[in-house]
């Protein structure tokens, strides 16, 4: 028996490039989509008929009225072994097995770096004068050296960004809702609260995940204790930081700057005001998007379709 299978959001057009397909050619019927389903109707509409769907993150989210209108699906799986855009309850009412993949995570602490390079030395943008033909820099580069990093969330991609703070000479300050000193020690950085790391910090970078505690866990108030030559970095998710707040802490100059991965409507909207604001860093939510990381990510979801078919499912996401 065949069955069909859908990749959704393959928009580098790589997904069947980036892993062995060929054990599940004599089971599947595969088809890739390399651009947006649209809105809840659309990705009703192009899945009905498949049984396997395969998610890029949170690209598509798949809420309750999808999965009760998809009667014939039966697994889900998703880049990562977390997914808040899944209605897991949802999926296990409709009988539907939720699989995950292995997330290296180290990718997102890299580009991190990158953004606060770029707001620090403003590489991109006399890349971009040079090839237009500037001869000279127009811009004034900040060292990282003896600057103080502040890192929300010490987990494993805030720990990693903290390493490299002290390779540059950065003391490091470091809060999240349960940090201890022992765990901040481990990584060379002071455990402080949440009110002093912004007050302090001259980057502050957000390593936490989305959930009902940490969304608006950065509002007017907080970005009010940041220094106005201070700047945030956000590789997590948009809604951790209040965006109409940051918006206007941006527009009236009350931060330096802000480098973003990640917003509160993805993809970020053509006539979106952080488009326009020359004090942001803005790409387009690569922190996971590199090869390695695909490597990973779809050779687990062959590995995954497989052991479903088998009777074996792998990596098995429940609702909590």
């Amino acid at each position: 028996m065949r069955h069909r299978c859908a990749i959704l959001d393959d928009y580098q057009n790589v997904a069947l490039q980036m892993a062995d397909w060929s054990p599940l050619i004599a089971d599947l019927d595969l088809k890739v989509f390399n651009a947006p389903l649209g809105d809840e109707a659309r990705v009703i509409e192009a899945l009905r008929g498949f049984e396997i769907v395969c998610l890029m993150r949170e690209r598509t989210p798949f809420t309750r009225n999808i999965f009760e209108q998809l009667d014939g699906l039966r697994l889900v799986i998703t880049s990562g072994m977390r997914n808040a855009s899944i209605d897991l309850a949802a999926a296990a009412d409709r009988n539907v097995l939720v699989c995950g993949t292995e997330s290296p995570g180290h990718a997102t602490a890299e580009l991190t770096w990158g953004l606060i390079l770029e707001l620090a030395r403003k590489i991109g943008v006399e890349n971009a004068r040079l090839k237009a033909g500037a001869l000279w820099q127009e811009t004034i580069g900040l060292d990282l050296y003896g600057q103080t990093l502040g890192v929300i969330g010490l987990g494993r991609l805030g720990s990693r960004v903290a390493t490299v703070g002290r390779a540059f000479g950065m003391p490091t300050l470091a809060w999240s809702e349960h940090l201890t000193a022992e765990r901040c020690h481990e990584v060379g950085a002071t455990l402080v609260t949440k009110d002093e790391l912004l007050s302090r910090a001259d980057f502050v970078t957000l390593h936490v995940q989305l959930s009902p505690r940490t969304r608006g866990l950065l509002g007017a108030r907080e970005l009010g204790l940041m220094r106005p030559t201070a700047f945030l970095i956000n590789t997590s998710r948009g809604p951790i930081v209040d965006e109409e707040a940051l918006l206007d802490a941006l527009r009236g100059r009350r931060i330096a700057g802000a480098a973003l991965d990640v917003y509160d409507v993805e993809p970020l909207p053509r006539d979106h005001p952080l488009r326009t604001l020359p004090n942001t860093v803005l790409t387009p939510h690569l922190g996971y998007v590199t090869r390695e990381t695909y490597l990973s990510f779809y050779g687990q979801m062959v590995e995954d379709i497989r052991a479903f078919l088998d009777g074996r499912p792998l990596r098995v996401i429940t609702p909590k």
